[in-house]
């Protein structure tokens, strides 16, 4: 062994810096000194239909009221209020009606008369242009017909604007809709398109690089000593999870000058992240080499499953270097891609939904490591619960190894054990956070 791979193996990680300081120190690297709502990663200008789970680049108000013209609220005849002053069931008032006109679309149909003169009325339809002079649409429910001598016997005595949608009563034109960082959802889009917006400007999504390392990965069929690759297509798969366009790459293997290229490679991304080979064994290479093309910035972190993690920064494109065991490979995506992703769109990482339950047995943990204990859930038999009785259990994975894969590809989630807490003991009522299923 040589001189300095000696020294790295033997030196293991004495000091493992806290995962909140090795999260603002990766933030600076990749932010800088940029202000809140800077988008680093730039901005494009996308149809409003292509544009869910998109974040807003600005903030955008109402080009236009919604509705922008006074419509019936419901079925009904359009009327002057005034004409129905004392109307009721035992004396009806008696008004001259319109029959729309032959052939009109009862959905689309603006209008059947131009205008109501006192002691008129005109049928309209749910979302119908109020004639001009109409002020009330009374319900049809409330009428009868006369259609003989084409009158109409209203029951109802109406107030002004009564079953009347006015302009601007869903949104005003100039109205605040949304802030920049605002991720749209499919509601977000119906609107926009409602308040007179066909494009609309957002952060354009980060591209990241994944590059599975290690020389015993294969894709299939693995012989003895041989891995099947899964790290690399995991991680790929939740970045375009987490709105970014995500380069899958080929195994690189264990060699310097191949994970050098590789990482060069991918420099023209917002972001490279490689797999396996980032903790200080004879072939765990990554770190030297992130070093000697720009910084490592954290190398080690106090959390579990996971702690050697490598955080650098090459030619301002942050690259993540995360441990070769699945479950780890995992927690560190989750705890430093994700958050970079957000930063790079000009956002920060929203919570993780969680489930209160209680914990069935104790999860130890190390004072001063974050622990991520995978759990199931299984609700609890009966119905009679407190007001603070969380209606689950959780129940802790016995398959627990950083390398089990199934430990949380099968459970419903993990719960956080804090650096400050040396473990949490059965009974208690823990969040259990749901990672897989947030954006």
């Amino acid at each position: 062994m040589e001189g300095a791979d000696r020294e790295r193996t033997e030196a293991g990680f004495k000091v493992r810096t806290p995962v909140d300081e090795a999260r603002r120190i990766l933030q600076e690297a990749v932010v800088g000194d940029g202000e809140e709502g800077d988008v680093p990663c730039g901005t494009e200008t996308v149809d409003v239909d292509r544009a869910d789970g998109r974040v807003l680049a600005a903030p955008v108000e109402s080009a236009r009221d919604v509705p922008h013209y006074e419509r019936a609220a419901m079925d009904g005849y359009a009327v002057r209020a005034a004409d129905t002053f004392g109307a009721s069931e035992r004396s009806p008032e008696v008004l001259r009606f319109t029959e729309p006109a032959d052939g009109a679309d009862a959905a689309g149909d603006h209008a059947t008369a131009d205008r109501i003169e006192p002691g008129a009325a005109a049928r309209v339809h749910t979302g119908s242009a109020l004639p001009a002079g109409a002020d009330a649409v009374v319900m049809i429910e409330r009428v009868t017909e006369r259609e003989s001598v084409g009158e109409l016997e209203v029951e109802d005595a109406l107030a002004e604007g009564e079953n009347v949608a006015p302009v601007g009563e869903d949104v005003e034109e100039g109205q605040h809709l949304y802030d920049a960082g605002h991720r749209l959802r499919p509601s977000d889009l119906g609107l926009l398109r409602s308040a007179g917006y066909g494009r609309v400007a957002v952060a354009q999504q980060p591209t990241v690089g994944v590059v599975p390392t290690g020389e015993e990965l294969v894709a299939g069929d693995p012989d003895p000593g041989e891995v099947i690759e899964t790290n690399g297509l995991t991680v790929s798969r939740l970045a375009q999870r987490w709105g970014a366009r995500a380069t899958y790459r080929d195994v690189v293997t264990d060699d310097p000058e191949s994970l050098r290229v590789a990482i060069q490679r991918d420099l023209t991304k917002d972001v490279v992240v490689t797999t396996g080979g980032s903790s200080v064994g004879e072939r765990d290479l990554l770190p030297e080499v992130i070093d000697d093309l720009g910084e490592v910035l954290v190398h080690g972190v106090g959390l579990k499953p996971g702690h050697p993690v490598c955080l650098g920064i090459v030619q301002d494109t942050p690259v993540l270097a995360l441990p070769g065991y699945p479950v780890a490979c995992i927690v560190n995506a989750v705890q430093f891609l994700r958050p970079v992703l957000r930063w790079l769109e000009g956002t920060t990482p929203d919570p993780h939904p969680t489930t209160r339950a209680r914990l069935e047995r104790k999860i130890p943990s190390e004072p001063g490591t974050r622990t991520f204990a995978r759990v199931r859930l299984e609700e609890r038999e009966g119905d009679d619960f407190g007001t603070d009785e969380p209606r689950y259990e959780a129940i802790p994975t016995r398959a627990s190894g950083s390398g089990v894969l199934s430990s949380v590809a099968l459970a419903d989630g993990w719960v956080v054990v804090d650096d400050d807490r040396e473990g949490i003991p059965a009974g208690e009522t823990v969040a259990v956070e749901d990672w897989e299923q947030h954006s």
